[in-house]
């Protein structure tokens, strides 16, 4: 895994390569803030960490959760993050699948050795029970304009929340 995370994109190549909805990532990831206690919290993690998110462009779901990670990295110097394409790599995305689906993002939480401890994605819990209960059946306009309002109402959180759950503090 070290060798895939070595030649990923940086966030920041990713965020410079985007096509699909490349206004849309820029506006987020500038707007992306982290909430002090979430910082306080990944800085007192024994590190390294290194998180390897693999995604597309074009992925709702991932225009708003990958920003926030990228800017936990930035603030968290033991945190560390690449991105990868789902395309690119089909047997890291058959080695995380959905409920037998290829959903992306999925973001590889990965040791000091390189070694995966866990993943989340591709969607946080709560949104998942909604889109689950209610989005799913509305036209795509509807349900992609709920998505963008339940994602804009919560600013990252849930996602940032459930992935430092997932880290383990003692190792």
């Amino acid at each position: 895994m070290k060798e895939r995370y070595q030649q990923a994109k940086r966030f920041e190549e990713f965020l410079e390569g985007v096509e699909a909805s490349r206004d849309l990532w820029h506006q987020i990831h500038r707007r992306a803030r982290i909430p002090e206690e979430v910082l306080e919290g990944a800085r007192s993690l024994p590190g390294p960490w290194h998180l390897l998110v693999m995604t597309e462009d074009w992925c709702g779901d991932a225009i708003h959760s990958v920003p926030y990670l990228a800017r936990l990295a930035e603030g968290v110097p033991q945190l560390s993050m690449r991105v990868i394409g789902r395309e690119d790599n089909p047997d890291l995305m058959d080695a995380h699948l959905t409920d037998g689906k290829r959903s992306i993002p999925v973001v590889m939480i990965l040791d000091h050795e390189f070694r995966e401890v866990g993943w989340w994605g591709p969607r946080p819990q709560p949104f998942k029970e909604l889109f689950q209960k209610e989005l799913k059946i509305l036209p795509e306009a509807e349900r992609f304009a709920r998505m963008r309002a339940w994602y804009a109402r919560d600013r990252g959180r849930t996602v940032l929340r459930e992935l430092m759950a997932m880290i383990p503090a003692g190792v």
